[in-house]
């Protein structure tokens, strides 16, 4: 605290005496009184100071409730003005009124349709001041004249317009008048029945020439002349527009409404018709109606809002929206898709304004669509028929061309015409219709990858190789040991390509489908049968290219298991079985992956599989040499090692670009090709002592599988009896496997990584180099 005054002090320097540090509240007392009669002399000050408070307090009690006084004048003076001048309003509002229907009803008689509608007017917005007066008598009864007025002025109005209108006759009697003018302007005020009863029977009086016409039996009323329905009515729309374009309000719309009910009498007329004559609706007379009744709407919907199809004011939303009904505008497809690339490379279009007129005719064509599906049926039958025929006279790609390899045109040739199907029968239906057609397409999505795809895939032979080991031994780099062709090796490649693009394309159009038909179908268009058809015949031509370059190598592998590897007397370069499995891979693979350039996932799933494949395959030999020497085992790993480089390799051999192969598939190979090694590796070893060889063959393999124990004695060439004990040694050797497994031959402890396998077997080729 005193620091707080000190600060205080040094901030705000102050001159009384209660602000200094030593202040003494007794002694400053005493100097204020010093005396008795000091003291005295400030309670009478006191006593004074309260009274002249009091006084000021009484004074302004009074002052207010004089301002209390006044102001309550002021305010009745208020009230007094504001009914005045309500009364006044009111007598001025009742004198309007009487006079008003007075001369209102005095105008109904006389037919001055022009003052009648600016007065009518006027004496309901008069008569809507009064509705809380209407329990007055004379209120009452001016209300009441009112409406017999305006009732009488309908009346009238219509006799009028029936008078020069009339609905029967084969000539219109009148015609346009100011009168009618007029009483239009007078039919917007009254009862909206009025108005709409006067564009009712002035449209059918309007139309009632082209229902005689265009009648069922008429000549003119088949499809065939359905432009001629539509020349009748643009032509009366001039004729209106000239005629009677000024009598009717503009906010009536009345051309809109004419060509309104012209389109649902027509609908209704071409729906009876083809009922009558549906045996007769060929299927180009049916897209000819089609087409010119959508030009029709069209041409609506650039000449007219739309706003008298709604109850209430605005454009109507169309029950579909009428966009680009291409599904591959925004669709990527492959590079060989170069026909289909022709029609999507076009610019893309804008997304179509709404039509509100969509359908308003064409829908009658809806039940009689199935003419056009069953005609797209045929022709979708009969494309898949040619397919086949010009497969078959044309033959496969042919190798080193640009068509090896590629999408085959086909199958650009049939989703180009499906887009075309697609365009016209969107149009005319976003329902059913365009359900059944999704339907055929589907199948004959499934034709095409049956007879085009999965029919010309070349068959494989039950001869899985007819060289001898003597043959094999002696094959030169350059000979043929691969069962297809290098033309039937392009066509699986083209088949798998023509897969790959349709899958991407109908899974795109699947998407597509669901834009444009109606939200309530959406649910039932599912492509994923198909989209699994093409996924099949992909995995199958991957397969049959994996089958063929396995089957190559398979005399190789047989020639590698036969050979007396006892008997090899010293290590040299790599043996003939592994010049000739690289001289295979070379052949194929080059030639694969050219032809895949433009599918590069599925070439590498060929790598893979291939690798997955040829990997357990040459273990399995290896397995089968029997009684192997230390050279020889030297030989095989060394043979072993230039393998696993070929397959590293793999993806990039024989290109100019060299690519680092993906990481799953050097995976694969490292740890197929690591096995191979480490069995080799455990021939190699001395089996005496016996726990010492069995340990680091635990250690090696990782293997507690007795089978592959017992292969790999066999592949030392140690005896029967030597076998047994060592078996047993095996089993004993074996680590417990943890609590809660069922204790099989698995182990559980990690294998080597590939680089502490790749430093082993570096130390290994030095001293096989050694050796040498």
């Amino acid at each position: 605290l005193t620091s707080d005054v000190s600060l205080r002090r040094g901030v705000f320097p102050s001159q009384d005496p209660l602000d200094r540090a030593d202040f003494n509240a007794v002694e400053y007392i005493n100097t204020l009184f010093p005396t008795e009669q000091a003291l005295e002399e400030a309670q009478v000050a006191i006593g004074q100071l309260f009274g002249k408070i009091k006084d000021i307090k009484d004074k302004a009690e009074k002052s207010e409730q004089m301002v209390k006084e006044i102001t309550r004048d002021i305010k009745q003076l208020d009230h007094a003005k504001r009914h005045l001048t309500t009364s006044i309003t009111t007598l001025n509002h009742l004198h309007m009124l009487a006079g008003g229907v007075d001369s209102l009803e005095a105008m109904t008689r006389k037919r001055q349709y022009g003052e009648v509608a600016n007065l009518l007017q006027g004496v309901v917005n008069v008569l809507e001041h009064f509705h809380k007066y209407m329990g007055i008598p004379q209120i009452r009864q001016l209300s009441e004249r009112v409406k017999v007025a305006q009732s009488e002025l309908g009346t009238q109005i219509l006799a009028d317009f029936e008078e020069a209108f009339p609905a029967q006759g084969s000539k219109r009697a009148g015609g346009p008048s100011n009168v009618l003018r007029d009483a239009c302007l007078v039919a917007n005020v009254l009862d909206p029945r009025i108005k709409q009863e006067i564009i009712k029977k002035f449209i059918r009086q309007h139309l009632s020439e082209y229902m005689v016409l265009f009648q069922e039996n008429q000549d003119v009323a088949w499809l065939d002349k359905i432009d001629r329905r539509y020349a009748w009515i643009k032509r009366q729309l001039v004729d209106y527009e000239e005629k009677y374009g000024r009598m009717f309000p503009e906010e009536w719309c009345m051309t809109e409404r004419i060509a309104v009910e012209f389109c649902h009498i027509t609908r209704t007329e071409l729906a009876k018709v083809m009922r009558t004559r549906a045996k007769e609706i060929e299927v180009k007379l049916l897209l000819f109606a089609i087409q010119r009744t959508t030009n029709f709407e069209g041409l609506l919907a650039k000449r007219f809002s739309g706003c008298t199809l709604t109850d209430g004011p605005g454009v109507k939303k169309p029950e579909t929206p009428l966009e680009s009904t291409n599904p591959f505008l925004e669709d990527e497809i492959g590079e060989d898709g170069s026909e289909m690339e022709e029609d999507l490379d076009r610019p893309k279009k804008h997304k179509a304004p709404d039509n509100p007129f969509h359908g308003i005719i064409s829908k009658c064509f809806e039940p009689h669509l199935y003419v056009y599906i069953e005609s797209q049926d045929k022709n979708l039958g009969e494309m898949i028929d040619r397919f086949v025929s010009d497969f078959r006279a044309q033959g496969p790609p042919k190798a080193g061309t640009e068509d090896g390899g590629a999408v085959l045109p086909s199958c650009a040739d049939l989703f180009v015409y499906y887009k075309k199907c697609m365009v016209q029968c969107s149009q005319l239906s976003t329902g059913e219709p365009m359900i059944a057609f999704t339907t055929i397409f589907q199948k004959y999505l499934r034709e095409y990858a049956w007879k085009i795809l999965s029919g010309n895939l070349p068959k494989t032979s039950s001869n899985s190789g007819g060289l001898t080991i003597k043959s094999l031994l002696q094959e030169k780099e350059g000979s043929e040991a691969a069962k297809f062709t290098v033309e039937e090796l392009c066509l699986i490649c083209s088949i798998l390509s023509t897969a790959e693009y349709c899958l991407a394309t109908t899974q795109q159009l699947e998407e597509k489908l669901k834009e444009k038909v109606d939200k309530t179908l959406v649910e039932r268009i599912n492509l994923t049968g198909e989209m699994d058809t093409f996924s099949n015949v992909i995995s199958n031509s991957i397969q049959l290219l994996v089958q063929d370059l396995d089957a190559a190598c398979d005399p190789a592998l047989t020639a590698m298991s036969k050979m007396p590897w006892q008997s090899v007397e010293h290590v040299g370069d790599q043996s003939p079985y592994v010049t000739s499995v690289i001289m295979h891979i070379k052949q194929n693979v080059p030639i694969i992956r050219d032809n895949l350039a433009s599918t590069r996932k599925y070439f590498t799933q060929f790598c893979i599989k291939f690798t997955n494949s040829f990997i357990p395959k040459f273990i399995n030999h290896l397995f089968r040499c029997k009684t192997i020497s230390m050279v020889g085992a030297e030989q095989l790993l060394l043979d072993t090692h230039s393998l696993k480089t070929v397959l590293l390799d793999l993806p990039s051999i024989g290109s100019q670009v060299v690519r680092k192969a993906p990481a799953s598939y050097t995976k694969i190979v490292v740890k197929g090709m690591t096995r191979a090694e480490m069995i080799l590796k455990v021939v190699m070893a001395p089996h005496e002592p016996s726990v010492v060889f069995v340990d680091n063959y635990i250690k090696l393999l990782a293997d507690g599988n007795p089978e592959t124990f017992q292969k790999t004695l066999d592949m030392k060439g140690l005896k029967r009896s030597e076998q047994s004990s060592m078996l047993e040694l095996f089993r004993q050797r074996l680590p417990t496997p943890p609590s809660g497994t069922d204790g099989g031959p698995s182990l559980s402890f990690s294998t080597p990584t590939p680089e502490q396998e790749n430093s082993r077997i570096r130390k290994l080729e030095k001293l096989i180099k050694k050796r040498l």
